[in-house]
């Protein structure tokens, strides 16, 4: 079975991009094949998920070309203990009330035996970080980082909106690293302490910076675009990058936005940090926002339930950040508990308000073609009209998009506002969608459109 199982492997590394692959299939291993049970393993839920959901026809294609006969395939988990397991968000999400307990809610990582001051929030973990739609490729390429320091994906730039949990996951890569690797050396800092020790070493004419930058097999640097206008900053980070890369050493970096979208950056720096993998992280769906809520109800130490009904009412009123829903969870518990009753009490009464009331007030179709009209230097009846000019067509398919998304119209309702057959509506909803995997500034796009809708 070693020769089958190689040919296997080799077949999906044929198929498979290296991220992929590298991620979902590098420790699959054959365990039995008995009875036409083909029995393989993983090192984690998540990775198993992933293969299930994703890759299991290109599995079943592997197999069936190496010549393997069998009935059934069956995916476990393998033995090792120290192997990190992340929750998605649908393995949350089943319809329990969640009661949260008082035990510690967090166990601190294993740490350098040595005394060195690594700025990690041992808080910070994978098993407490929820896994969705919005953020699923950024922890893949992180299990490779974790598994790989400095040899894939190297730097591994991660960006986003504030409040989408990219300090959560930069940190929590850092952790699992010191775990898995305890003999590396981690380094977390933000943007502002790294210029603030680059100022204070230039006034003191200090020798240690270079030694605290440089003397590190893993470094994270968060909040990335507050570098914007510190040259002599760029210039030091630009040389503390290319000695750590150079020397194989893990490069980790958070931002609101690519490096190339950040004004003053050197070019040369901009391209550095594009060597490795650019990686966003966008706003958690409602699912995931449910799955969110009742991980964090977990970790409050409280006894208060959460119930389902609650549970849903905040997710569907708290679409901006995670930063928020978990702000909003903290008040709605703390009123509860104050109170002496239940969340779905307080939901029921009126007592919970939405966060930002004015997203809730009504938006016409109407106000939705002309704010995106204005935005894209068009007029309304542009959008209202049959020109099948580019620039035209694709803000009228944003406009549908939103009316879908933010309005909750159906697709016919749509058609009536455009005097199109609904059919062309979810034709167009459907290609800004499929615009939004992969197009980082649609999505920039999208973000500032649904923030200028809701204002007069």
């Amino acid at each position: 079975m070693p020769n089958e199982w190689q040919t296997v492997l080799d077949e999906l590394k044929s198929h498979l991009s290296e991220m992929a692959y590298g991620t979902y299939f590098t420790n699959l291993k054959f365990i039995t094949n008995e009875d036409g049970h083909l029995t393989m393993s993983v090192p984690s839920i998540f990775v198993k998920t992933s293969i299930e959901n994703k890759y299991y026809q290109i599995l079943k294609d592997a197999i069936a070309a190496a010549g393997i006969e069998y009935d059934d395939i069956k995916i476990i988990l393998s033995d090792k203990n120290n192997k990190t397991t992340v929750k998605r968000a649908v393995e949350i999400l089943p319809n329990t009330p969640v009661k949260t307990v008082n035990t510690p809610i967090f166990a601190a990582p294993a740490v350098n035996k040595t005394t060195f001051e690594n700025g990690l929030n041992p808080r910070y973990r994978l098993d407490n970080y929820i896994v969705g739609s919005n953020n699923d490729l950024a922890v893949s390429a992180a299990h490779a980082v974790i598994e790989h320091p400095g040899e894939r994906y190297n730097p591994y730039f991660l960006y986003g909106g504030p409040g989408l949990g990219k300090t959560h996951l930069i940190q929590a890569i850092g952790n699992e690293i010191i775990k898995n690797h305890p003999e590396m050396r981690v380094l977390y800092v933000t943007t502002e302490q790294f210029y603030k020790d680059f100022v204070d070493a230039m006034k003191k004419h200090l020798d240690n910076f270079s030694e605290k930058y440089r003397n590190v097999d893993v470094l994270i640097v968060d909040d990335f675009q507050f570098i914007e206008g510190k040259d002599k900053s760029q210039i030091e980070f630009f040389h503390t990058f290319n000695e750590l890369h150079q020397n194989g050493k893990q490069i980790i970096v958070s931002s609101d936005r690519l490096p190339n979208q950040i004004a003053t950056v050197d070019e040369r720096l901009a391209s550095r940090l594009a060597m490795g993998v650019q990686i966003d992280i966008q706003l958690p769906d409602f699912e995931t926002r449910c799955a969110i809520i009742k991980a964090k109800a977990e970790m409050i130490n409280s006894e208060i339930q959460l119930s389902d009904t609650a549970v849903e009412y905040l997710a569907k009123n708290i679409q901006t950040n995670i930063r928020e829903l978990e702000g909003k969870l903290n008040q709605v518990l703390l009123l509860a508990e104050m109170r002496k009753i239940t969340p779905d009490e307080l939901i029921s009464e009126g007592l919970v308000a939405p966060e930002d009331p004015i997203r809730h007030r009504s938006v016409s179709p109407k106000q939705v073609v002309d704010k995106v009209a204005k935005y894209y230097n068009l007029t309304s009846k542009d959008l209202y009209g049959e020109s099948r000019v580019k620039d035209i067509k694709n803000a009228r398919q944003i406009a549908m998009y939103l009316m879908n998304e933010q309005l909750g119209l159906s697709t016919v309702k749509i058609g009536n506002e455009f005097k199109k057959d609904h059919t062309t509506i979810m034709h167009g909803i459907k290609v800004i969608k499929t615009q939004l995997k992969t197009d980082f500034n649609l999505r920039s796009q999208i973000s500032d459109l649904r923030e200028k809708i809701y204002v007069n």
